[in-house]
């Protein structure tokens, strides 16, 4: 097999995989021992023979994955008019509050919004796969820890977490996102927090 026909035969796996695929998952198709850099030369030159057509290849957090451009997202949407589902603003924020300062607990979340987080909110983001708990803090109580996952880089095909938008640039979207979309059932029973008041359920010694 020359290189031709293997970066067709990763070309075939890449489009046929529903799930990004790493380099050394690559790897196992070729015929003869290749390393890393060698496989990603090839995964660029993809890229680029792939340029101006209505996918994309792409490197996220998993590994390697064609998709559709975004341009192309209005169309396709006519193929399939259900609509994605939605998260309210608070859900957003906590997501954002989680990749920028992870690993957190629930109580660090409320302290920075300045509201309290419902466990609707967490287990919400927990059942997209965009966040997991990571442990617990030394504490009394000890409180579970949440960071983002690495399916949360991939839908946002981000690589690492250092691609992330600037958090003002964060903010702005998700103030854009409050005024498209407008509360929604997760965001719009918020309360400010009462210190004095424990949530049930809530072990987080913070706010006891």
């Amino acid at each position: 097999m020359n290189t031709q026909q293997f970066k067709h035969v990763m070309e075939a796996a890449l489009l046929t995989s529903t799930e990004p695929l790493p380099v050394p998952e690559l790897k196992k198709l070729s015929d003869v021992s290749l390393d890393n850099r060698q496989i990603e030369t090839l995964l660029d030159e993809l890229a680029q023979e792939w340029q101006g057509r209505g996918v994309e290849l792409t490197r996220v957090s998993s590994g390697w994955r064609f998709r559709a451009k975004p341009e192309m997202q209005t169309y396709l949407d006519r193929l399939n008019p259900q609509k994605p589902p939605r998260y309210s603003r608070a859900v957003l924020e906590t997501l954002a509050i989680i990749a920028y300062h992870q690993p957190v607990t629930r109580g660090d979340i409320e302290e920075i919004r300045g509201v309290a987080v419902s466990a609707q909110i967490l287990k919400t983001l927990e059942a997209r796969g965009w966040i997991e708990v990571v442990g617990n803090r030394d504490t009394p109580g000890k409180p579970e820890l949440f960071a983002t996952t690495r399916q949360m880089l991939d839908d946002l095909n981000l690589r690492t977490l250092q691609e992330l938008p600037p958090l003002e640039e964060i903010g702005a979207l998700l103030e854009q996102d409050a005024t498209d979309n407008g509360p929604t059932e997760t965001g719009a029973q918020e309360q400010p927090i009462d210190s004095s008041t424990p949530f049930q359920g809530d072990n987080n010694p913070e706010k006891q």
